[in-house]
């Protein structure tokens, strides 16, 4: 068996079994603690803007400032004038391409 199916085989069932815990813990109406539900609201866009910080500026080991970082500037800006999703990201990409183009 290969490494990769070997993983897949192990992962796969252990992530539904993790997920399976948290309905049968909390089950019978109790509720988490108000500052843990709390902290399960901000968890995601904390974790997404990590995600997308580090994928612009990080590549191996090294910072790097390219024409990513002016593609998530041009994003962060069409995202403060609530423009829509797809200006948004058209509008990185466009902005990321450009830069490229140039540089």
């Amino acid at each position: 068996m290969s490494p990769a199916l070997l993983t897949i085989v192990i992962l796969g069932p252990l992530t539904y079994l993790f997920k399976a815990v948290g309905p049968l813990a909390m089950g019978g109406g109790r509720q988490l603690p108000a500052w843990l539900e709390r902290l399960a609201n901000y968890l995601p866009a904390a974790l997404l803007a990590a995600l997308v910080v580090s994928s612009s500026v990080v590549n191996g080991r090294q910072w790097v400032f390219d024409a990513r970082l002016a593609g998530l500037a041009a994003a962060a800006i069409a995202l403060w004038f609530r423009l829509p999703f797809i200006v948004v990201v058209a509008l990185a990409a466009v902005t990321t391409a450009a830069l490229r183009a140039v540089v």
